[in-house]
């Protein structure tokens, strides 16, 4: 069963890679499945389809009831469907959503335009409401936005946006293919080595794209965004909005070394065609999972949940049981050595390595159930219940200036939750009414920052998680009066409930910081950067793996390729 050609020197490889797969297996009798991938999320199960596609018997063993690891649609109170962990759509890479057909499987994405708004907690001015700052795909109505605060920003945001979007397009070779092969490289027969060169290709692609803003892009990957944004404007409300892009789900402040890339890495997906854009999912994120689950099975694969015990001490031995050679699976490092494997089946010092990745997170997701939409002091409500453009943005909370981000993520470094958090609220069922009943919505709130341990040492209890979605609430109130009497329900997720229900270990959305220390060559660990294991036939390609952080599905078709590669050798 090959893969249709579509374009693209990995995909063409794919056709050429089954066959060889199909050969290698084709002299021994055929096993019941020449590859199982454990773990249901969405990197896994792309992994599945892809090495379905490429003529591989594939089995999928999920440990929870509900597929799509962090992207899951869970109804946790009647009639409210939630996009509880994940909730946004951006890094899918294009190339897999084509190759998986998944729009023809059921995915469904709405498109947000504004896409962000910053109002600020200030008092109105001549009977006018405080001000706010509104940001979509119109250059011209960003400007006049932004020239509220700063004629002179208004004027730099345009070259600022085509300036962040050619850095951010000149890195995507990197994300669809794996990482330079050093060892291959360096090592082995001449043949192997010149065929190990090809890996070269998509880092010499990248800086070819770069040319001479190749120093800006160093800058941009490894000085604090503030060094960046201040260089840039001068109006603090247009910066902290942009900064939160730089500090999203990283236990790290603006002013913090490498917090560029961060911002660069948010900025560096697309959606329908649209640079940087970010969508929702029709029926949540459990959307995009079910639809690659889908093309996986529309090719042959079985998938089963509520398989825990496959997610535990994975070895040779249960390979041979499940009937295959072979395993992708575990979205992290952690897991892979202290959970999905027996330690003693793995150098000492592999797990003293896995044991110093930094997973670290500041996040706290609170799902809230609403009976209105919030009525915010600086774009009031028109009529009863009708959204307006702001209400389907990314609504940045607490986020006036830098110093405010800043001041939030020094409570967290000091082991407390912090005072005035940096809330992101997005009302999906704005856009989608599916997810809950006429006039009530579903909201999210991505908050941060928030220590995985209080006060350095202390877990969470009920009344600390009671007591900071309280303050949460009390700062909404402030912009949004009535909002807390809106509420008729919530879900609250620290980072240890992030862990514990999604297996994102420390509670961390990109299964591991998105440090230069943690990128590429060195993701998860400079030794296993391949998405080889050191146990035979066992193969990571979770988000843990390059390229990391959410790109949806890249080290899974990554992962596969190589697999598929293996085989052929």
């Amino acid at each position: 069963m090959a893969a249709r050609e579509c374009g693209g020197r990995g995909r063409r490889a794919l056709p050429a890679l089954a066959a060889a797969a199909r050969g290698a297996h084709s002299a021994a009798p055929r096993p019941r499945y020449d590859a199982v991938v454990v773990g249901g999320g969405r990197v896994l199960r792309a992994s599945s389809a892809y090495l379905q596609k490429g003529g591989l018997r594939t089995v999928v063993f999920e440990r929870r009831h509900v597929l799509g690891g962090a992207a899951v649609t869970e109804e946790i109170f009647p009639g409210f469907h939630f996009s509880r962990a994940s909730y946004l759509l951006s890094l899918l890479r294009p190339h897999i959503c084509e190759d998986l057909e998944l729009k023809k499987h059921g995915l469904k994405v709405y498109m947000r335009d504004p896409h962000a708004f910053t109002p600020m907690l200030e008092e109105g001015v001549g009977g006018h409401p405080p001000r706010s700052l509104l940001l979509g795909s119109n250059l011209t109505k960003n400007q006049q936005e932004i020239g509220k605060f700063s004629k002179k920003d208004a004027k730099a945001y345009p070259e600022f946006v085509s300036h962040l979007e050619k850095l951010a397009c000149a890195i995507h070779p990197l994300l669809d293919g794996p990482p330079v092969d050093i060892p291959g490289v360096m090592q082995g027969s001449l043949r192997k080595r010149l065929a190990a060169m090809k890996s070269i290709r998509p880092l010499v692609k990248s800086g070819l794209k770069l040319g001479k803003n190749l120093p800006d892009f160093y800058e941009l990957v490894t000085a604090p965004i503030t060094k960046v944004l201040n260089r840039w404007f001068e109006s603090e409300p247009l910066k902290a909005t942009l900064a939160t892009d730089s500090v999203i789900g990283a236990m790290t402040s603006p002013s913090s070394p490498g917090s560029g890339y961060v911002l660069l890495h948010h900025v560096m997906g697309e959606l329908e065609k649209e640079k940087g854009a970010w969508g929702y999912v029709e029926g949540g994120m459990g959307g995009v999972s079910n639809s690659i689950a889908k093309s996986a099975c529309a090719h042959g694969a079985d998938i089963f949940t509520e398989k825990h015990e496959a997610h535990t001490d994975f070895n040779q031995t249960k390979l041979a049981n499940i009937g295959t050679a072979m395993s992708l699976g575990t979205q992290n490092q952690h897991i892979f050595s202290h959970v999905f494997t027996n330690e003693d089946a793995l150098p000492p010092e592999f797990i003293t390595a896995v044991d110093q990745i930094d997973y670290t997170s500041p996040v706290t997701k609170i799902n809230v159930a609403v009976d209105r939409l919030p009525n915010f002091l600086a774009a009031p409500n028109v009529g009863e219940g009708k959204p307006g453009p702001h209400h389907q943005c990314s609504i940045h909370l607490n986020c006036e200036s830098m110093e405010a981000l800043e001041e939030a993520y020094r409570d967290a470094w000091q082991g407390r939750p912090s005072a005035r958090p940096m809330i992101e609220m997005t009302i999906p069922s704005v856009l989608d009414p599916t997810l809950a009943p006429p006039g009530c919505h579903v909201i999210s709130l991505f908050t941060q920052f928030t220590p995985y341990w209080l006060d350095g040492r202390r877990a969470w209890a009920e009344q600390d998680k009671e007591k900071f979605a309280n303050t949460v609430f009390d700062w909404i109130e402030h912009y949004a009066p009535g909002f807390k009497k809106s509420i008729v329900g919530k879900d609250v997720l620290t980072p240890p409930d992030l862990e514990r229900v999604f297996g994102l270990t420390g509670g961390n959305i990109f299964h591991g910081a998105m440090t230069l220390d943690q990128l590429y060559l060195a993701r998860p660990l400079p030794s296993v950067a391949n998405y080889h294991s050191p146990i035979k036939g066992l193969y990571m390609c979770g988000s843990g793996s390059h390229p990391g952080g959410g790109v949806m599905g890249s080290a899974g078709w990554n992962a596969a390729l190589t697999v598929l590669a293996d085989l052929r050798r």
